[in-house]
């Protein structure tokens, strides 16, 4: 079945991003001064809101290259491991246009809303986004890869809840029943390093198809 017939309309928090409408009101600055007015801040509806995300993502020791995975850390407007940017506006068939997502991805999820992570520190693009390097597997860490490699940087924007949170869907999912989608342990001690963020089947509690919170993210574009 379509993810499209699962998760309906096109969630709106990373459009701002991408040039559509945002799903909630969310201050244009950035995670540090230096990234400019659409840096994004990605946090997990189990340790945030949008008033107060409190753990955002970042680059594991801000490092800026392949393989290094990407965790939840204290929101602070100057930590530049924050860094966010989308290179890319459009939905999955503009993504699809650049050759970043395959047929079966485009047709599956064709207008839903999508955006790439490329890392930024202080504003200053590396090339590198958020991402998997091979084909998605159960509990596989997220972690910076070349932002043009096809099929592996590339989320899809699923429905808001409503309180403005959504699902992020991996663009190298070949599973269109149960996608790979971000994922976020439960409980976490948040007084150690948190863990990173990992990839799992997106689960539907019945009746209504509801997404469990450790799927479901927000986006704070804003001095953290």
């Amino acid at each position: 079945m379509s993810m499209k017939k699962k998760v309906g309309a096109i969630a709106a928090a990373l459009t701002t991003v991408c040039g559509l409408s945002a799903a909630a009101a969310i201050p244009a600055s950035a995670a540090t001064p230096a990234c400019g007015q659409h840096c994004i801040g990605v946090f997990s509806s189990e340790l945030g809101t949008f008033a107060e995300p409190n753990f955002v993502e970042h680059v594991f020791g801000g490092v800026a290259r392949i393989d290094t995975e990407t965790g939840l850390t204290t929101a602070s407007s100057t930590d530049s491991s924050e860094d966010f940017v989308n290179p890319h506006q459009g939905d999955v068939s503009d993504y699809y246009s650049l050759g970043l997502v395959s047929a079966d991805v485009d047709r599956h999820y064709s207008g839903l809303s999508a955006a790439q992570l490329e890392y930024a520190p202080l504003g200053q693009p590396t090339g590198l986004c958020v991402g998997v390097p091979t084909s998605p597997y159960s509990g596989e860490a997220l972690s910076l890869q070349l932002c043009t490699v096809p099929g592996r940087t590339v989320w899809i924007i699923g429905s808001p809840t409503s309180a403005g949170f959504f699902p992020i869907i991996s663009g190298a999912t070949t599973d269109f029943v149960h996608p790979f989608a971000m994922t976020y342990p439960r409980h976490v001690d948040t007084d150690t390093m948190l863990p990173p963020i990992r990839l799992f089947h997106l689960h539907f509690r019945r009746p209504a198809h509801a997404v469990p919170a450790t799927q479901l993210w927000g986006v704070k574009l804003g001095v953290l």
